[in-house]
């Protein structure tokens, strides 16, 4: 698009080229890529940076130093704040927070209240709604579904490399990981500490016991 085809209320932010609707509300020391978009209410600043296909619109604030990239959405009343970073295809709005070091990509989408901070993953074809939270070294992915704050259960530093143990719910009933090792059942569990962390199999039984428990939880709700 060159600059005698920009659509009537719009603009090229300073920085970076990309289209900003009239209505938004951009800093020049935010960064908007060429093709990327800014547009109704949104509120871009600080060291924020969108790019690429990335769209923020809506009431969303993008701020602090995060990034919004690749084709990205943020929309609602979204925030994406501090290092947090969403990229792929992932979606994060109504008044969806993801702040932190946090990281939402792939074709993830974060809504409702939910919160996803720290140093959190959210990615693959996850859905983090409600009043979920995702926090600390959680890693949470393929067909998740949190919609309650109890969907998911973090344990750690645990094993001999001070992992954190992520079990959460799926559409149709759970699965666990713990560092590389992603998105297994909890039956897998006791033979892969086995294989790797035998001297530590005692503290993983233990939490295998507590990891159980909320599971039964999420299949009583189901039924």
């Amino acid at each position: 698009m060159t600059d005698s085809q920009i659509p009537d209320g719009w603009h090229r932010h300073p920085n970076g080229g990309g289209l900003v609707e009239n209505t938004a509300c951009v800093e020049n020391s935010a960064y908007i890529a060429h093709d990327a978009r800014v547009y109704d209410n949104a509120h871009v600043y600080d060291n924020a940076q969108v790019y690429d296909n990335a769209q923020v619109s809506g009431n969303a604030q993008v701020y602090n130093n995060a990034w919004v990239h690749d084709n990205a959405q943020v929309s609602g009343n979204a925030r994406v704040y501090d290092n947090a970073q969403v990229s792929g295809n992932a979606r994060v709005y109504d008044n969806a927070h993801v702040f932190g070091d946090a990281w939402v990509y792939d074709n993830a989408q974060v809504s409702g209240n939910a919160r996803v901070y720290d140093n959190a993953h959210v990615f693959g074809d996850a859905r983090v709604s409600g009043n979920a939270q995702v926090y600390d070294n959680a890693q949470v992915s393929g067909d998740a579904d949190l919609n309650h704050r109890r969907d998911i259960l973090m344990i750690g530093p645990i094993g001999s490399e001070h992992q954190t143990i992520t079990v959460f719910c799926t559409a149709t009933g759970h699965l666990v990981s713990v560092g590389c090792w992603q998105n297994h059942h909890i039956d897998e569990l006791a033979d892969e500490v086995q294989r790797r962390a035998p001297e530590h199999a005692d503290e993983y039984a233990a939490t295998e016991t507590l990891i159980r428990l909320r599971i039964k939880e999420w299949e009583d709700r189901r039924d």
